[in-house]
């Protein structure tokens, strides 16, 4: 099993930026997909960004390609979601996930563990 913390939320103005953080506990973080989501009130949980195992691939919502960008450190077993030129359509709970398995998905049901969320406001 695998528990996750995210933490870098925030009150912000549109245009700003900011960068979540999710810390996983147990030795095998390079064993799971990553995954970031987030949900807005009345909203369906959405995805956002996903990254391979490895690092080496990264996948986005069409609506924050070019602005947000997902990473990864294994030896601090930390995956990263960079998000710039915020907008307040932004703004929800962000979830990051894992997935136990090595293909990377964008639906929600095939992630295993969810971390509690962390708030992100976007002002205008």
């Amino acid at each position: 099993q695998v528990q996750l913390v995210e933490s870098g939320g925030g009150l912000v103005q549109a245009g700003d930026s900011l960068r979540l953080s999710c810390a996983a506990s147990g030795r095998t973080f390079s064993s799971y997909v990553m995954g970031w989501f987030r949900q807005a009130p009345g909203k369906e949980r959405e995805f956002v960004a996903a990254i391979s195992r490895s690092g080496s691939n990264t996948y986005y919502t069409n609506s924050v390609k070019g602005r947000f960008t997902i990473s990864r450190d294994n030896a601090k077993n930390t995956v990263y979601l960079q998000m710039n030129s915020l907008k307040p359509e932004d703004t929800a709970v962000y979830y990051c996930a894992a997935r136990s398995r090595i293909v990377v998905v964008t639906t929600s049901t095939g992630y295993d563990y969810w971390g509690q969320g962390t708030q992100v406001t976007v002002s205008s």
